[in-house]
């Protein structure tokens, strides 16, 4: 019996002309496609959630390919169900290593909520997204067709790991352009991988927190109910509360670093 959860009903038709547009494009190049994130996690909300996928294909592809797979996949042209849709495609020989580099070949992001962005250099991005979502496609990547994720998806290394997430619970303690539950679920999620080396859904790690730290319990209730609403009527949440979650969240990640640091180092 397959461990992956199905994908939600609401994305299923999508997912399916996503993998038939993927196939048409790349045609025998195509290794996997895989659904990551909330969809791997199985915490997907609708009218929240992002679709998130990772394309691997067995060598780069022509420019113009990936272009056409853009304009094929990008929404309107195939209507997104979803708050958006954020796929990366990479070549098989990057995606099955171990890397604390971005890497990609094609970054699309589209959808209703999602500014439209295109891009085929690694270089225009902060690193650690890509390798935050590695690591959890390698652990839990939904597999949509072709290869089993552990074929071809290397977990990076656990200091590059936390390297990202410290990166990226300073990106969310700016709090420029994500919301504030959201902020605050990454933080707990941040957290628990520093406790556990896995991966857990946004609610399972904020359960998890909540339960030890007793002072952010309110704070991560708050954005647990926020969470269940669609992302353009989820309220405010106190932005002092929010700051002082994410320091909090920040001072874990570096303790963690600084453990791991200490543990590589030469006697």
């Amino acid at each position: 019996m397959s461990r992956h959860p199905a994908p939600p009903r609401e994305v299923r038709p999508y997912l399916d002309e996503l993998v038939h547009r993927t196939r048409t494009v790349c045609g025998p190049h195509l290794v996997s496609v895989l659904a990551v994130g909330s969809l791997a996690l199985g915490d997907y909300r609708h009218g929240r959630s992002d679709v998130d996928v990772t394309v691997v294909v067995d060598r780069p592809l022509p420019r113009r390919a990936l272009t056409e797979l853009a304009g094929t996949l990008a929404h309107p042209a195939l209507p997104c169900p979803a708050a958006g849709l954020e796929l990366v495609v990479y070549p098989a020989d990057f995606a099955g290593r171990p890397s604390g580099g971005a890497g990609y070949l094609m970054d699309l992001n589209t959808g209703p909520s999602l500014p439209e962005r295109v891009s085929l250099d690694p270089g225009e991005a902060p690193a650690f997204w890509y390798v935050l979502d590695r690591s959890v496609a390698h652990q839990a990547g939904l597999p949509l067709f072709g290869a089993p994720v552990r074929d071809v998806i290397a977990a990076p290394e656990r200091a590059a790991v936390l390297t990202a997430l410290r990166a990226s619970v300073r990106e969310h303690a700016e709090g420029e352009g994500h919301a504030a539950d959201n902020r605050v679920l990454n933080g707990c999620r941040s957290v628990v991988y520093c406790r556990t080396g896995r991966w857990f859904a946004k609610r399972g790690a904020a359960g998890i927190v909540a339960a030890s730290e007793a002072g952010f319990r309110p704070l991560i209730a708050d954005a647990l109910r926020s969470f269940e609403r669609p992302r353009d009527s989820a309220p405010e949440l106190p932005g002092a509360a929010v700051r002082e979650f994410l320091a909090w969240a920040a001072r874990r990640v570096d303790e963690a670093v600084e453990a791991e640091d200490g543990d590589g180092a030469p006697p």
